[in-house]
């Protein structure tokens, strides 16, 4: 669960986290998203792995990320569990604004 958290404290591995919710993505399109050098996302990549929050696949010589759901609803409803929340509590509100399905949208 601390290499969940770790992940999860840096806002660019949060960022990638956001790039990946409509699907999967390869290296390049999401690199192409952050003003960062090659080998700083690749040590993105590799915490995000570590902590099983995506999986990726070589596909010829491009690698495609996609998010892992099982573990980072795991790591949020621990982490609710920690501070005493049922997991009804730590749903989003359907009505908060920028989520999908909200009435904002």
């Amino acid at each position: 669960m601390n290499t969940v958290f770790k992940a999860l404290s840096d806002p660019t591995r949060r960022e990638v986290l956001t790039l990946l919710r409509d699907g999967p993505k390869s290296a390049g399109e999401i690199s192409a998203e952050f003003s960062v050098s090659k080998p700083t996302m690749s040590a993105h990549f590799a915490v995000l792995r570590e902590a099983g929050l995506v999986r990726s696949e070589k596909q010829g010589k491009t690698v495609i990320y996609q998010l892992q759901m099982s573990v980072l609803e795991d790591a949020v409803f621990g982490f609710t569990n920690m501070l005493g929340l049922s997991p009804a509590e730590a749903q989003p509100h359907p009505e908060t604004p920028g989520r999908k399905g909200s009435s904002n949208d």
